[in-house]
């Protein structure tokens, strides 16, 4: 978030909406997560923005696959890292951490979209309420 800030100014509100998966199961978020990550990174402005931010030789194997048609080798392209920097995971407190950085690097505002990654959705809400910590 310390790159977008400059472009958007001091003192403007800032919205990030950040996909939260309370589940210590890294494997099981990573693997679903990619399926939602292959679907918004080819989009073109999702990309543009991507190879802005730096990611462009990280997701460069799921955009050469993911054009050729191959839907599986562009999910199995996308690396644990870029995974576990776009989706945050594990356990509830980690995660809590994890947003705080957002709000600490310039955001004002977090919009929480929970993945049902093997949890229970509503459970997910009361483990990251900022009155669980």
């Amino acid at each position: 978030m310390k790159q977008v800030v400059p472009y958007v100014g001091e003192g403007k509100e800032i919205v990030a909406r950040i996909f939260v998966c309370p589940s210590e199961d890294a494997d099981a978020v990573r693997n679903a997560g990619r399926f939602a990550i292959a679907a918004y990174l080819n989009v073109p402005v999702y990309r543009a923005f991507h190879e802005w931010l730096g990611r462009g030789p990280q997701l460069e194997g799921m955009w050469k696959a993911w054009e050729a048609g191959d839907r599986k080798a562009a999910t199995a392209a996308i690396p644990d890292e870029v995974v576990d920097d776009l989706i945050v995971h594990g356990p509830a407190a980690e995660c809590r951490e994890r947003v705080q950085r957002y709000m600490d690097n310039g955001v004002t505002t977090t919009s929480l979209s929970v993945l049902p990654f093997g949890v229970d959705a509503r459970q997910a809400l009361r483990d990251l309420a900022p009155s669980a910590s």
